[in-house]
Protein backbone atom coordinates (compact mmCIF):
# COMPACT_ATOMS: atom_id res chain seq x y z
CA UNK A 1 0.00 0.00 0.00
CA UNK A 2 1.35 3.39 -0.95
CA UNK A 3 0.94 6.31 1.42
CA UNK A 4 1.22 10.00 0.63
CA UNK A 5 3.09 12.47 2.82
CA UNK A 6 -0.20 14.06 3.90
CA UNK A 7 -1.59 10.91 5.51
CA UNK A 8 -1.33 10.55 9.27
CA UNK A 9 -0.05 6.97 9.17
CA UNK A 10 2.85 6.18 6.89
CA UNK A 11 4.08 2.74 6.02
CA UNK A 12 7.76 2.75 6.83
CA UNK A 13 10.69 0.46 7.33
CA UNK A 14 13.21 0.85 10.14
CA UNK A 15 16.74 -0.20 9.32
CA UNK A 16 20.13 -0.04 10.95
CA UNK A 17 22.79 1.82 8.96
CA UNK A 18 26.16 3.49 9.29
CA UNK A 19 26.85 7.21 8.93
CA UNK A 20 28.56 6.72 5.57
CA UNK A 21 25.54 4.82 4.15
CA UNK A 22 24.03 6.90 1.30
CA UNK A 23 20.59 6.46 2.90
CA UNK A 24 21.85 8.40 5.97
CA UNK A 25 22.89 11.42 3.91
CA UNK A 26 19.43 13.04 3.72
CA UNK A 27 19.26 12.96 7.53
CA UNK A 28 22.74 14.43 7.99
CA UNK A 29 22.32 17.08 5.29
CA UNK A 30 18.92 18.21 6.53
CA UNK A 31 20.14 18.33 10.13
CA UNK A 32 23.02 20.56 9.06
CA UNK A 33 20.63 22.94 7.29
CA UNK A 34 18.22 22.99 10.21
CA UNK A 35 20.93 23.55 12.83
CA UNK A 36 22.32 26.42 10.74
CA UNK A 37 18.86 28.00 10.33
CA UNK A 38 18.07 27.75 14.04
CA UNK A 39 21.47 28.41 15.59
CA UNK A 40 23.89 29.94 13.08
CA UNK A 41 27.26 30.03 14.86
CA UNK A 42 25.72 29.47 18.30
CA UNK A 43 27.38 26.47 20.05
CA UNK A 44 30.39 26.75 17.73
CA UNK A 45 28.54 26.27 14.44
CA UNK A 46 26.91 23.40 12.61
CA UNK A 47 30.05 21.79 11.22
CA UNK A 48 31.59 21.54 14.68
CA UNK A 49 28.42 19.93 16.05
CA UNK A 50 28.03 17.47 13.18
CA UNK A 51 31.66 16.34 13.48
CA UNK A 52 31.73 16.25 17.29
CA UNK A 53 31.59 12.44 17.46
CA UNK A 54 33.45 9.92 15.27
CA UNK A 55 31.23 7.72 13.11
CA UNK A 56 32.47 4.63 14.97
CA UNK A 57 30.65 5.80 18.11
CA UNK A 58 27.33 5.17 16.32
CA UNK A 59 28.20 1.57 15.42
CA UNK A 60 27.88 -1.75 17.23
CA UNK A 61 28.68 -2.95 19.77
CA UNK A 62 28.01 0.29 21.70
CA UNK A 63 26.10 2.44 19.21
CA UNK A 64 23.61 2.43 16.37
CA UNK A 65 22.09 4.57 13.65
CA UNK A 66 18.46 3.88 12.74
CA UNK A 67 16.69 5.19 9.66
CA UNK A 68 12.99 5.20 8.84
CA UNK A 69 12.34 4.80 5.13
CA UNK A 70 9.13 5.32 3.20
CA UNK A 71 9.24 4.12 -0.41
CA UNK A 72 13.09 4.20 -0.27
CA UNK A 73 13.11 7.81 0.98
CA UNK A 74 14.76 8.51 4.32
CA UNK A 75 12.01 10.28 6.26
CA UNK A 76 13.31 10.10 9.86
CA UNK A 77 16.06 8.67 11.98
CA UNK A 78 18.28 8.91 14.98
CA UNK A 79 21.42 7.55 16.51
CA UNK A 80 22.71 6.34 19.84
CA UNK A 81 26.16 6.14 21.34
CA UNK A 82 27.57 5.05 24.66
CA UNK A 83 27.36 7.81 27.29
CA UNK A 84 28.40 5.58 30.19
CA UNK A 85 28.46 1.84 30.85
CA UNK A 86 24.71 1.73 31.52
CA UNK A 87 23.53 4.84 29.65
CA UNK A 88 22.98 5.46 25.94
CA UNK A 89 23.05 8.97 24.54
CA UNK A 90 20.60 9.69 21.73
CA UNK A 91 21.77 12.03 18.97
CA UNK A 92 20.70 13.23 15.52
CA UNK A 93 16.97 12.64 15.98
CA UNK A 94 15.34 14.08 12.89
CA UNK A 95 12.20 13.96 10.75
CA UNK A 96 12.03 15.16 7.14
CA UNK A 97 10.15 18.49 6.97
CA UNK A 98 7.52 17.09 4.62
CA UNK A 99 6.69 14.26 7.03
CA UNK A 100 6.48 16.03 10.39
CA UNK A 101 3.54 15.86 12.81
CA UNK A 102 2.80 12.22 11.91
CA UNK A 103 4.33 10.49 14.94
CA UNK A 104 7.60 9.59 13.23
CA UNK A 105 9.81 11.19 15.88
CA UNK A 106 8.01 9.12 18.52
CA UNK A 107 8.60 6.04 16.36
CA UNK A 108 12.30 6.92 16.17
CA UNK A 109 12.48 7.30 19.96
CA UNK A 110 10.75 3.96 20.50
CA UNK A 111 13.09 2.23 18.05
CA UNK A 112 16.15 3.84 19.65
CA UNK A 113 14.96 2.83 23.13
CA UNK A 114 14.45 -0.77 21.94
CA UNK A 115 17.90 -0.77 20.36
CA UNK A 116 19.46 0.68 23.53
CA UNK A 117 17.92 -2.12 25.58
CA UNK A 118 19.27 -4.71 23.11
CA UNK A 119 22.73 -3.19 23.53
CA UNK A 120 22.44 -3.54 27.31
CA UNK A 121 21.69 0.04 28.33
CA UNK A 122 19.21 0.74 31.13
CA UNK A 123 19.11 4.55 30.85
CA UNK A 124 19.05 7.25 28.19
CA UNK A 125 20.59 10.70 28.21
CA UNK A 126 19.92 13.25 25.48
CA UNK A 127 20.07 16.97 24.92
CA UNK A 128 18.30 19.36 22.62
CA UNK A 129 18.91 23.00 21.90
CA UNK A 130 17.01 25.94 23.34
CA UNK A 131 15.51 26.80 19.94
CA UNK A 132 13.83 23.43 19.45
CA UNK A 133 10.57 23.64 21.43
CA UNK A 134 9.12 20.81 19.34
CA UNK A 135 11.83 18.48 20.62
CA UNK A 136 11.27 19.58 24.22
CA UNK A 137 7.56 18.80 23.84
CA UNK A 138 8.31 15.41 22.28
CA UNK A 139 10.63 14.38 25.10
CA UNK A 140 8.22 15.52 27.79
CA UNK A 141 5.31 13.64 26.11
CA UNK A 142 7.33 10.44 25.82
CA UNK A 143 8.41 10.17 29.45
CA UNK A 144 11.79 11.91 29.48
CA UNK A 145 12.67 13.85 32.64
CA UNK A 146 14.10 17.32 32.15
CA UNK A 147 17.36 17.86 34.04
CA UNK A 148 16.79 21.61 34.06
CA UNK A 149 14.18 24.04 35.35
CA UNK A 150 11.37 24.28 32.79
CA UNK A 151 10.53 27.76 34.09
CA UNK A 152 13.93 29.20 33.13
CA UNK A 153 14.44 30.73 29.68
CA UNK A 154 15.95 27.92 27.55
CA UNK A 155 18.38 30.39 25.95
CA UNK A 156 19.86 31.02 29.40
CA UNK A 157 20.44 27.28 29.87
CA UNK A 158 21.88 26.33 26.47
CA UNK A 159 21.79 22.58 25.87
CA UNK A 160 18.68 21.14 27.52
CA UNK A 161 19.40 17.71 29.06
CA UNK A 162 16.82 14.94 29.53
CA UNK A 163 17.04 11.44 31.00
CA UNK A 164 14.88 8.33 30.96
CA UNK A 165 15.05 5.06 32.87
CA UNK A 166 14.48 2.33 30.28
CA UNK A 167 13.80 -0.30 32.92
CA UNK A 168 10.82 1.71 34.18
CA UNK A 169 9.28 2.23 30.74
Amino acid sequence: MSASPTETHLEHTILSAQLHDPRAQPLLAALSVEYTERYGDHFGGTEKEMLRYPAAEFMAPTGSLLLLLHENLTIAGGALRQYSSDTAEFKRIWTHRDFRRRGLASAVLTALEDQARKLGYSKVYLTTGPRQPEAVGLYLRTGYSPQFDLEVDPEAIGHLPFTKDLAAS
